[in-house]
């Protein structure tokens, strides 16, 4: 089966911090954002494989800083190693203070996506090829994940 580039499979998405995906300190509820994290991971992981996709696991979140009521959230998914049948999708959430224009890394996710066939089958996927520098560590630690689940 073919590789693809990374680029095949990265999405973004842009959301808005509203009043109602806040907590009572007016900081977004970490659920809602492990919902847009669970979403585009889906999204990157069918535009890779071309097939309906189910989540195996959440594997990785990390909460680096919050985000509050009028804040722009930026999401970036895209597919950093493949399986037979499976994605690791890294995801990451930049978060842009509107009115001082300084953005921060929120959180950062790993998610493994299974690609199913119409019956809810696993079925194979393309590989994945790194580009950047970045991509290129990504899918090494990857790898290495994958090494020490086998033994």
């Amino acid at each position: 089966m073919e590789k693809l580039s990374t680029n095949v499979s990265r999405t973004i998405q842009t959301k808005l911090v509203l009043p109602p995906d806040t907590n009572h300190l007016g900081s977004i509820f970490g659920g809602k954002v492990l919902a847009y994290i669970d979403e585009i991971a889906a999204i990157t992981a069918m535009k890779h494989s071309g097939r309906a996709v189910v989540t195996a696991s959440i594997d990785k979140v990390d909460f680096l800083s919050s985000a509050k009521v009028g804040d722009v959230l930026t999401l970036e998914g895209f597919v950093i190693y493949t399986g037979r049948t499976s994605m690791e999708v890294y995801v990451k959430v930049e978060c842009e203070h509107i009115q001082t224009r300084t953005k921060s890394l929120t959180t950062t996710s790993l998610l493994t996506m299974v690609a199913i066939d119409e019956n809810g089958k696993p079925v194979p996927v393309p590989g994945v090829i790194p580009e950047t520098e970045r991509e290129q560590e990504l899918y090494h630690e990857a790898s290495e994940r994958r090494k020490m689940l086998v033994r």
